[in-house]
């Protein structure tokens, strides 16, 4: 009780560091526990939009076992009433999720059917049936005439129940008889008497219960209870049955990831164990194959929203460390005097390891609902600090995140601690000692580890370069952006840092045996205290590095992701919206493979709600022909520049002047065209050459002169086909009309829907619409792209939390220590304004150079690594429109914004310090806290 007592009241007298690291704790568990929590949310989607999807017209997680006898061996009828209870009963238990249908069938072996009394009409044909009992029925089932079938024989005679339109097609009615042959265990047939009790109708035809076995089926089946079947005909007439089948559709809408490898292990031997039961029964149908590409997806989800968020935790962990080593510096003498009164070392250890677990458990507490908002934040990212409206990913608790949550809680307490273990072991006399001999070197400048882990992250860029590390695997839409993209930058980056910090001193060194003369004391005085106590300062330097550098980094990161897949996506379509329209055409009399179109009017397309622009684009492909010589085949394009110009994407960085000249150029002559460069290379084309193309159904040769050369063009693909850009007039004047494209300009956020509902109305018939704006929309809501963009734009708000706390702590911790030494410097004459003056500029050049080096060392490591994410190599195919790399300006302001916050509250934390000192308590003897 008195070392809780004692505990409290130490906590309670250095409440700010408590109240922080309780702070970095929270967030690092909270942090850790959202990434499974929004993995979970994430597969819920996933399985929701995959149930929504029909398999051979079931319900995705469906599951079909049918037991097949081959006719020859005795039935198993006890194995067959043990199968059938275990699947009804345990096997729901086992799989451990809702129920959405349910079915089971029993049958004899189909047999021609014949009526008992010989008459004429419809009744006598030869119709055959399976006697068989459904679950379903009756429940299932409307009583359209007759009754319900009796229970077993009455008089020798099985009544059974038919589908009331195969009482319509047969002419049958309630009351026939017919006669049913069905083999008995001995081998011989066995004639059944089956009367028509009744006729019924399905009250639901999309019900489950007849999933498998549907209405076809029902059509063909003498329906009787499952006590007749089991009990009178498979038991009493010891009949062999011919097949059973079981039917589940389970609901998957809350399975979470660690639900998966149990469920797939039960599927697994769900056959093997069904076999013991009753020999020859399979699995016809599962759900296994979806659930392991649930898995993959998760896992690979899982991994590399972890690489994202390592750098983060591992800041946190450090600014934990940093905090617990700062708090520990200002109890050193509180420690010493512990350890000189007779408590050990692994007393004093556990004292702090003690208040690190109540630290913990508290963080685990809050940081559970910390890691729900943060998972949804995580969720309704679309790009980076980019977050909408969207519907809310499920997020839920799960174990899996309740374990990683505890071990970030235990690794940030183990961070709190590990500091304690070399003040432990201090007396007063050692701990003065120290005090007296200051800090020396750090065991990573001692080792050398920042050579060591640069050398590390340049053997990442080179495996990259050459191909033996992949930055990004799938392709096109399933493409997916690897952990070692965000890894090995984090690594060089910190590497980086570290090794500017061993030049750091070096540096302020030299300036000062540079200027020694010539500066004025307060940076004299400044230079001197930062060079003689740099090692303090590292810290510090690098929490702030790291953050700036990484935010740089990813930041560039995940806007050059977007804004390259958003052009690729772009680029593709040419347009917001293509739209293919019918055409009406008549078939030449002579020729039936020659049509006559008639091209309807383009004004239905003008004043639509929501389109700015319409452009006419035709495409035909054709052979072209320079000074008489056949020069292959291209594309040709025909467009009217005005209206192309308002409706087609451009990107100007693409052409060596604006698009819009290119357009101009068109519009000098009716015979002008535009080559694609590569095309003009290879055959030395230049403006003014002449060149023809023959289209068109007859061959015709349409004469076109080059007034420009296009190194891209919207849509179309050089290394596909040549491509040549015409006037569209032009090319109609000399061919007949083919349909063509429209491209439709739309503005932001109008529906694609009212458009095609506004041109139905118009009479115009559109036989194909692409949307490029819906794809934008599918690939920013796909699971892993928005978890990128969410995990780096939550990671970069944390880093910026995390670095102004621990800088405002630094520089608390910092100047409290130093009062002794401003006071000294205040009595020797230094006036207040200088003292100010003296600790802005401590703080401008740390934080500064910080700074600088935290951007310059982003910016390197974008250049360095990003052009990776064009497919795995800077040699790789060049992608079309080629790859940029993007530092948006808006980010940068951010982190100079966040940084000026820094320098603000570090300005008014030692202007409020130096208002507070008071010489005649600074200088003292005694020692300094």
């Amino acid at each position: 009780m008195r070392i809780l007592l004692f505990l409290l009241l130490k906590m309670r007298q250095n409440r700010w560091f408590t109240l922080t690291t309780l702070l970095g704790l929270t967030v690092a568990v909270a942090f850790a526990m959202s990434i499974p929590m929004y993995a979970d949310g994430t597969l819920k989607r996933v399985v929701a939009k995959s149930l929504e999807e029909q398999t051979q017209g079931l319900p995705a997680a469906s599951l079909y076992l049918k037991y097949q006898s081959d006719g020859n061996d005795e039935a198993d009828l006890e194995g067959l009433a043990e199968a059938d209870r275990w699947v009804r009963e345990t096997l729901p238990k086992r799989m451990g999720f809702p129920v959405e249908g349910y079915s089971s069938r029993v049958s004899l072996p189909a047999s021609t059917v014949r009526p008992v009394s010989q008459g004429s009409g419809a009744a006598n044909r030869l119709v055959r049936m399976e006697l068989a009992t459904q679950a379903g029925i009756p429940e299932g089932a409307e009583l359209v005439d007759g009754k319900l079938p009796a229970e077993g024989k009455m008089d020798g005679v099985i009544e059974a129940l038919v589908l009331g339109e195969t009482m319509e097609r047969y002419d049958w009615n309630v009351g026939d008889t017919f006669y049913y042959d069905a083999k008995n265990a001995d081998g011989k047939v066995q004639r059944l008497t089956v009367r028509i009790s009744g006729s019924y109708k399905l009250r639901d035809e999309t019900n489950l219960s007849w999933a498998i076995d549907g209405k076809d089926k029902l059509a063909s089946t003498l329906w009787v209870s499952n006590d007749t079947m089991t009990g009178t005909l498979l038991g009493d007439s010891n009949l062999v049955p011919d097949s059973a089948g079981w039917f589940y559709a389970f609901n998957l809408d809350n399975i979470r990831m660690q639900d998966l490898s149990p469920l797939i292990d039960e599927l697994q031997r769900l056959e093997v164990t069904l076999h013991g039961m009753l020999a020859d029964t399979k699995m016809n149908l599962t759900f296994e194959s979806m659930l392991r590409d649930f898995q993959q997806q998760s896992v690979l989800l899982l991994a590399m929203l972890f690489a994202l968020a390592a750098p983060v935790l591992t800041m946190a962990l450090y600014f934990i460390t940093l905090n617990a080593q700062q708090a520990l510096e200002r109890q050193r003498g509180v420690i010493a005097v512990l350890h000189s009164r007779g408590a050990s070392p692994r007393q004093i250890i556990a004292l702090y390891a003690i208040e690190a677990a109540i630290l913990g458990l508290a963080a685990l507490a809050i940081g559970a609902c910390l890691a729900w908002f943060m998972a949804k934040v995580i969720g309704s990212s679309s790009g980076f600090l980019s977050f909408v409206g969207r519907k809310s990913i499920p997020v839920g608790i799960s174990r899996s995140a309740w374990l990683l949550g505890g071990m970030a809680a235990v690794l940030a307490a183990i961070a709190s601690t590990a500091p304690i273990r070399r003040y432990a072991e201090s007396s007063v006399v050692q701990h003065a000692q120290q005090r007296s001999r200051g800090a020396g070197r750090p065991m990573w400048q001692r080792l050398y580890l920042d050579v060591v882990l640069l050398g590390l992250a340049g053997a990442g860029w080179y495996a990259l370069h050459a191909g033996q590390l992949s930055s990004v695997s799938g392709a096109d839409s399933e493409a997916s952006i690897q952990p070692v993209i965000f890894v090995i930058p984090a690594l060089f980056i910190f590497a980086a840092g570290l090794l500017g910090l061993r030049l750091f001193p070096l540096l302020l060194r030299y300036w000062n045996a540079m200027m020694r003369h010539r500066m004025p004391v307060t940076i004299y005085l400044t230079v001197t205290q930062l060079s003689r106590s740099a090692v303090s300062f590292y810290p510090i330097m690098l929490l702030l590095i790291l953050t700036i550098g990484l935010g740089v980094y990813n930041s560039s990161a995940a806007r050059t992701m977007d804004l390259n897949a958003s052009d690729r996506t772009q680029y593709q379509y040419g347009a917001d919206v293509v739209v293919k329209t019918a055409w009406e055409g008549v078939q030449d009399e002579n020729d039936e493979n020659r049509i006559y179109y008639s091209e309807p009017s383009f004004e239905s397309f003008r004043q639509l709600d929501g389109v700015t622009a319409a452009a006419r684009v035709y495409k035909a492909t054709g052979k072209v022909e320079i000074s008489g010589k056949s020069a292959g085949s291209g594309q040709l394009v025909g467009i009217d520049n005005a209206e192309f110009a308002q409706a087609a994407w451009f990107r100007n960085d693409l052409y060596a002047i604006h698009p819009y000249y290119y357009l101009d150029a068109l519009g000098t002559a009716e015979q002008a065209v535009l080559v694609s460069q590569a095309f003009a290379r290879k055959h030395g084309l230049k403006e003014g050459d002449p060149i023809s193309l023959r289209v068109g159904y007859d061959n015709t040769a349409v004469d076109f002169v080059v007034v420009g050369i296009v190194p891209y063009w919207p849509s179309l693909y050089e290394d596909e086909s040549p491509y040549f850009i015409a006037n569209l007039d032009y090319i109609y004047q000399q061919i007949e009309k083919t349909p063509y494209e429209v491209w439709l300009n739309m503005d932001d956020g109008a529906k694609l829907g009212p458009v095609l509902d506004t041109l139905a109305d118009r009479g115009v018939t559109v036989t194909d619409a692409s949307d490029a704006r819906s794809e934008l929309v599918d690939r920013r809501s796909h699971p892993a792209q928005g978890g990128l963009f969410g995990i780096l734009s939550l990671g970069f708000i944390i880093t910026l939390l995390i670095s102004l706390l621990g800088y405002l702590i630094f520089w608390l911790f910092s100047l409290s220590r130093r009062v002794v030494q401003l006071g000294i410097l205040r009595a020797t004459g230094l006036s207040r304004g200088q003292l100010t003056g003296m600790l802005l500029l401590e703080q401008l050049f740390t934080t500064g150079l910080s700074l600088a080096a935290g951007i310059g060392l982003g910016q390197a490591a974008s250049r360095l690594f990003l052009p990776f994410l064009q497919g795995g190599g800077v040699d790789s195919e060049r992608q079309v429109p080629p790859f940029r790399i993007v530092f948006e300006a808006e980010d940068a302001l951010k982190l100079y914004a966040a940084t000026g916050v820094m320098l603000a509250a570090g300005a008014c934390l030692l202007v409020w310090q130096l208002r507070s000192l008071r010489i005649t308590q600074a200088v003292k003897l005694g020692e300094e806290r």
